[in-house]
């Protein structure tokens, strides 16, 4: 997988600001960094953390920032102007997929467990005891638990969860937006009694005494996308070139990524104060996959907590945009129109971007735009083969 950079088209702009969140799955990002994979490809970029999604979003559609790694549904509901600015925007390199957690806090932990929670055995099992245990709950106050944006993966599999456990999410329970950072103080202040955020902050609340986790996104929908470099179309229409360079330096970051041997390297780098600024113990749960959803209790084996680059995870399939916007339009109570759903997805999710920086460094690619049918975990130990070598494709 090397190419020669001097062979590329110059890039149009090669001093570029990427904004990314105080996350694990921000590692692709960073770790382009530090390998000077940015630089290897004529760029010189500085990273940009931002405290919100919203404001990540609006400062790549106003031009403050290049590009960012954003929510994977962020593009699609930008583009049709929900949740606040509207503008076209563009992916063509998915960065992730999983990392979410679903956590309650420990008293709360504590009284689903004789309804049956077992969250390490399956994520149904704490959606039943809580369904149960509202059930005899003589409080008439709704829960509240918090997602990180109305249109997410975590509102999603946040909804996902509660409704295995016949739950409505807009009736049982009430649902808020916080900004990732702030889950865990609002956990222990009591402002939330739960929360569905990307890693590490559901191991920041179980290691300090704060939470437990209930569910994973491993769980609920494995090898869900997650985050996606996201750029506005008319960025991407005036800088094609340097959009490449940038798609390439990460698609590189991800294939190293997916060794697990570098890991513990990875949870060293994004440790640092100059982008997670979080102790290393806190990054390894998730990054190794020796996942722990309660204080003290034993690792769970989640290898694939986190995927950047195995199973083809770089892929903007079609078919994953549609379900995302099927669910977006849930959320708004609109039915799903087929044929808009199509045009917006094909506007949005540029497989033709991914499969010319693939071209480029000789890795293998899905011939299809949409993966073929069933549940995530067929659809990806499908895609998994995918991985045997670079004429492999599907």
């Amino acid at each position: 997988m090397t190419i020669d950079p001097a062979r590329l088209p110059q890039p149009e702009k090669s001093v570029l600001t990427v904004g990314y969140i105080r996350l694990t799955d921000s590692a692709p990002l960073v770790i382009a960094k530090e390998l000077s994979l940015f630089e290897r490809y004529g760029l010189d970029v500085t990273l940009q953390c931002e405290p919100s999604w919203a404001n990540l979003r609006d400062k790549v559609v106003v031009g403050v920032l290049d590009a960012a790694s954003l929510l994977a549904p962020l593009p699609l509901a930008t583009a049709m102007g929900v949740g606040g600015i509207r503008a076209d925007m563009v992916t063509g390199l998915v960065l992730s997929l999983n990392g979410n957690g679903i956590t309650m806090a420990n008293h709360l932990a504590r009284e689903l467990a004789p309804y049956g929670s077992n969250p390490t055995v399956s994520a149904a099992t704490s959606a039943q005891a809580l369904q149960a245990w509202l059930q005899q709950r003589k409080s008439d106050s709704a829960l509240t638990l918090a997602s990180t944006h109305t249109f997410s993966c975590h509102t999603f599999q946040l909804h996902a969860w509660l409704r295995r456990a016949d739950l409505d999410p807009e009736r049982d329970v009430k649902i808020i937006v916080l900004p990732p950072e702030q889950m865990v103080d609002s956990l222990a202040r009591g402002s939330i009694d739960g929360f569905c955020v990307g890693e590490p902050w559901n191991t920041v609340a179980v290691q300090q005494g704060v939470g437990s986790v209930l569910a994973t996104g491993y769980q609920i929908a494995n090898n869900a996308i997650e985050k996606v470099l996201g750029v506005t179309q008319k960025w991407h229409n005036d800088h094609p070139a340097t959009h490449l360079r940038l798609r390439l330096a990460l698609m590189q970051a991800c294939q190293w990524l997916a060794e697990h041997h570098n890991r513990m390297a990875a949870a060293d780098i994004l440790a640092r104060p100059e982008y997670l600024n979080l102790p290393e113990r806190q990054l390894l749960p998730s990054l190794s996959g020796r996942f722990q959803f309660i204080k003290g209790s034993a690792p769970v084996d989640m290898p694939h907590f986190h995927v950047f680059g195995r199973f083809q995870a770089g892929f903007p399939w079609r078919s994953s945009a549609e379900h995302l916007l099927q669910q977006c339009n849930a959320l708004l109570g609109r039915d799903s129109d087929r044929d808009q759903l199509k045009g917006l997805v094909q506007q949005t999710f540029r497989t033709d971007l991914y499969r010319e920086a693939a071209r480029n460094l000789n890795m293998a690619f899905p011939e299809s735009d949409y993966a073929p049918p069933g549940p995530h975990d067929s659809i990806w130990r499908l895609r998994s083969g995918l991985e045997m070598g670079p004429d492999r494709k599907l």
